[in-house]
């Protein structure tokens, strides 16, 4: 099969759809299909080995110069390829990766789903052009609902089905201000008429855009995330005994809607307990510009608290850092505070052999329940968080227990090789599906001639 697969570079950071972008379409390869990883906006950065195509479309000067200056919707493409150097997009995404506001962006968000009515037409017009002469996909995988503006003009092109994946857009689109937010919610639904499938992480995310933005619950299918076992399976287990620290981790955009303040007062409450002198916490991950007030709010809460001493601040990691934080680390949890679709570090600490808590909310439930890796808590609830935390703390081998039943688990459900065959699976439903129709349309022709 030759899959063009459209996904989004994150101006410079490391996002958990770009990871999960690649790992697909690296094991897609393996099983002899022919990918296209084609990257819009920026150059993705993932800590795998990129199989990304050497060429970006809808460069991110490009855009948002089209967006804002009428001129730039009709310069020629010479002068648009010379904005869509890769030198310099990189060097834009490190001075870029904290204005990705979406409070700033509803303008452009929309004019990117109106597609071929859009500002962006003629980068549009340069993608499917690209697919259609060069390319020549079987089929087109778009990695999130935001390109549904994307199909319809590829369709016309190229007349082949196009799936498109929803992987957390709600989130971005709840920080929509008006009028952009209701405007972007009824084109995403008008343009989700030309998807012939969905794809989705996790039941909960399919009943929820179903039920909240009325996409059609029988068009979208779970193909769940998928992690290269390379690394994380060679990481010995944990042993610990009665005096050695035991190490609470956490790994996640250092923001509000992880869930690191929530965090933050569970660890003070369990520090206030008697027996917890070993306890001790590692926060890693991206910090944004945009959240580097609420970064200093929350160091300052621990200085206050006289707690600095037992927090280790490692800030992003590159996939080697990745695996010597959970080889550190004897427990894990993202409190998320928003119902996180993906999670993809929780299925990475599962792998890695470390016990999770996690909140009795979005893609948790079906993380642990699948694995026996972890203990699920009430959300939104430092107090909480930290009951979860202390009975993991209190019994070394019920951690030793999870920690290997997690990762078991995740290794035999969750390994990439699987989920490539989950998402094998929806592109012959669509492209039988389209043949199907395409079958239908001809003979419709052929009656009428007749």
């Amino acid at each position: 099969m030759k899959i063009a697969y459209i996904t989004a570079g994150a101006a410079g950071m490391y996002c958990g759809t770009c990871l999960h972008d690649n790992t697909l379409a690296a094991a897609l390869m393996s099983k002899g299909h022919e990918v296209s990883l084609t990257p819009t906006y920026t150059l993705p950065r993932t800590d795998d080995p990129s199989v990304a195509i050497d060429q970006v479309f809808f460069g991110a000067i490009n855009v948002y110069l089209q967006q804002k200056v009428p001129l730039f919707r009709k310069t020629p493409r010479f002068l648009d390829a010379l904005l869509d150097q890769k030198w310099l997009l990189r060097m834009v995404s490190r001075f870029a990766s904290g204005a990705n506001d979406p409070k700033m962006l509803g303008e452009m968000t929309l004019s990117m789903l109106e597609g071929e009515s859009g500002q962006q037409a003629k980068e549009l017009d340069k993608l499917a052009e690209w697919l259609e002469e060069i390319l020549q996909p079987d089929i087109v995988h778009l990695s999130f609902s935001l390109f549904a503006g994307f199909a319809r003009r590829i369709k016309e092109r190229l007349n082949v089905p196009v799936v498109c994946s929803l992987q957390g857009e709600d989130l971005f689109l709840s920080l929509l201000e008006e009028p952009y937010y209701s405007k972007v919610v009824r084109t995403l639904q008008e343009r989700d008429r030309d998807i012939d499938a969905f794809t989705v992480p996790c039941y909960y995310y399919a009943d929820f855009m179903s039920r909240d933005f009325g996409i059609p619950r029988d068009s979208i299918q779970v193909a769940p995330l998928g992690i290269n076992p390379h690394g994380y399976e060679d990481i010995p287990p944990r042993q610990g005994d009665d005096t050695a620290p035991v190490v609470l981790g956490n790994l996640a955009r250092f923001c509000p809607e992880k869930g690191t303040a929530q965090l933050i007062d569970a660890f003070r409450i369990l520090c206030q307990k008697p027996g917890s002198e070993r306890l001790r916490l590692r926060i890693a991950g991206y910090l944004a510009e945009r959240d580097r007030k609420f970064y200093e709010q929350q160091t300052q809460r621990l200085t206050d608290w006289g707690l600095m001493d037992r927090v280790d601040l490692v800030g992003e990691v590159d996939f080697k850092g990745k695996l010597d934080f959970f080889s550190s680390i004897d427990i894990f949890t993202m409190p998320t505070i928003y119902h996180e679709p993906k999670g993809l570090s929780v299925l990475e600490s599962l792998a890695s052999g470390v016990p999770v808590v996690q909140p009795r909310h979005g893609s948790f439930p079906e993380w642990v329940e699948n694995t026996g890796g972890g203990l699920l808590v009430d959300p939104e609830s430092p107090q909480a968080l930290a009951d979860g935390i202390w009975q993991l703390y209190q019994d070394a081998e019920l951690r030793r227990r999870l920690g290997r039943a997690g990762r078991a688990a995740a290794l035999e459900k969750y390994d990439h090789h699987v989920v490539a065959d989950h998402m094998l699976a929806i592109y012959r439903d669509a492209l039988d599906a389209h043949h199907g129709r395409s079958s239908e349309r001809a003979d419709g022709d052929l009656r009428r001639a007749g």
